[in-house]
């Protein structure tokens, strides 16, 4: 009987300000292959409409976020607005052990603690394609007043300063060239040579404008 181990899976950390487009794109990314896996991270904020318990986050109470914390049960967590987020420790090395690919959808602060700890994680950040973009994708939620709303703008700005932490960017503007951007990232580890690099440039100036 062959005691040969079933060849470890590969970490890839997807980070992006709220109103990216980040997880349409990673639905997509797992709906297209065979192999890619996404940890569902555990959240002490409320569940939003048509979300499901289990399947987008593991909704929790504030003490049991703490206690997985405290047992050091997460792999990464941080608190974004006045909720926290985590990665089980547990699930993700579950996932990696069976072969599988595993997609980490987390902000900055969650994918600086991963590239830590994972020096072989590969790291990718998503950009929308302008503020005036970026606005309307969060208010077509419907969901938030304008406090919030601005709030938000001001959080996605203080997000995207950090994305030259990242090993790869990917510019969301047209959905399917960003997917194939990434499929190239993930598939090949190469950055897809697209018209998108020769305007990062300027979508960041925009982004960051204040």
């Amino acid at each position: 009987m062959s005691n040969q181990k079933h060849p470890s899976g590969r970490l890839f950390v997807i980070s992006a300000p709220s109103g990216a487009g980040k997880t349409s794109l990673v639905k997509a990314l797992v709906e297209r292959s065979n192999n890619l896996a996404v940890s569902v991270s555990h959240t002490t904020r409320s569940m939003r409409p048509g979300e499901v318990d289990g399947v987008n986050y593991h909704f929790v109470s504030e003490s049991a976020f703490t206690h997985l914390r405290d047992s050091e049960g997460f792999f990464e967590w941080a608190q974004v607005f006045d909720n926290y987020y985590g990665t089980s420790r547990e699930g993700v090395e579950h996932q990696l052990a069976k072969g599988l690919d595993v997609i980490l959808e987390i902000d900055w602060q969650g994918a600086r603690q991963v590239k830590s700890l994972v020096e072989s994680a590969v790291s990718i950040f998503v950009l929308p394609p302008s503020t005036e973009a970026l606005r309307e994708r969060l208010t077509g939620r419907g969901q938030d007043d304008t406090s919030v709303i601005e709030r938000r703008m001001q959080s996605a700005r203080d997000e995207i300063i950090h994305y030259t932490e990242a090993d790869f960017v990917v510019l969301n503007d047209v959905f399917n060239e960003a997917l194939s951007d990434l499929e190239s990232i993930i598939y090949s580890q190469q950055p897809a040579q697209t018209p998108q690099s020769e305007r990062l440039a300027s979508v960041i100036a925009d982004l960051l404008a204040p």
